[in-house]
């Protein structure tokens, strides 16, 4: 990934999607924002217990980064919902609170609506149809993965726009690797088809399985980046609530130019 630095902000770019001009994206960190511990300091989620004056300011930081357009946040429930952007900009909704309609993945074909997804631990996949001028972003979570949220999101794209799924181009962000995605209760939480993804101590590759289910949705495999940086391991850089608990949301963006 693109290392970048803004006004104090940082934020990593994946190289894939970088080479396209007509796009702006960004996974950013916990560093650059105004909040105070534990949500030091670039939270963007409201619902963490953090001051929503200082969200706020968190969230006019990074719209600053991205030219000030709008952002466009959802009302993420950890599921399996995909949701087309209707291009209704309201400032009560980026700044104030989260979209009013519950989402986990967000699409549009509309230029200057930044998709906004906010993460701690759980993967933020970003995808670009460079053809059809299309952009997504997804909130994959343990529950939204085994609800191959991945795979419908993608073919929302197809069904909707007409996107062909080998011109997709995707990012998967910062998330809990192998190393960190314990699931002691597995067998009651994760049907069984998914447990080959698992090893002898627990621990789950979800990363390989978004990689799986995106080449399962059509994509190439040389058109998927991954991260390969663990949210757990790199909590100085990440929020991590498997490892801190109450903590702060980092916000992962894409929109069209």
């Amino acid at each position: 990934m693109i290392r970048n630095e803004k006004n104090g902000i940082l934020f990593y770019r994946f190289e894939s999607l970088a080479r396209f001009p007509e796009i702006r994206h960004g996974f950013f960190t916990r560093i650059g924002g105004v909040s105070p511990a534990p949500f030091q300091s670039l939270n963007v989620g409201f619902d963490v217990g953090d001051d929503p004056g200082r969200v706020r300011e968190n969230r006019r930081r990074i719209a600053a980064c991205f030219g000030g357009e709008p952002m466009v946040f959802t009302r993420q429930i950890h599921g399996a919902l995909v949701r087309f952007d209707t291009g209704q900009t309201n400032s009560d909704a980026a700044f104030g609170r989260n979209g009013p309609n519950p989402a986990d993945a967000l699409i549009t074909h509309r230029p200057r609506r930044n998709l906004v997804i906010q993460v701690a631990d759980c993967q933020a996949v970003l995808l670009y149809d460079p053809v059809r001028k299309i952009v997504a972003n997804i909130h994959a979570g343990w529950r939204g993965s085994i609800g191959n949220i991945i795979g419908k999101t993608v073919m929302a794209m197809e069904n909707r726009f007409g996107s062909r799924p080998a011109d997709i181009m995707a990012g998967i962000g910062p998330s809990l690797g192998p190393c960190c995605a314990e699931f002691v209760n597995f067998k009651r939480e994760i049907p069984e088809m998914f447990w080959r993804y698992g090893d002898s101590k627990n621990r789950f590759d979800f990363w390989a399985l978004s990689t799986d289910q995106l080449c399962r949705a059509g994509l190439k495999p040389d058109h998927i980046e991954l991260s390969g940086w663990c949210t757990r391991c790199r909590s100085d850089l990440f929020f991590s609530y498997r490892k801190e608990g109450m903590t702060g949301r980092m916000a992962a963006v894409i929109g069209l130019r």
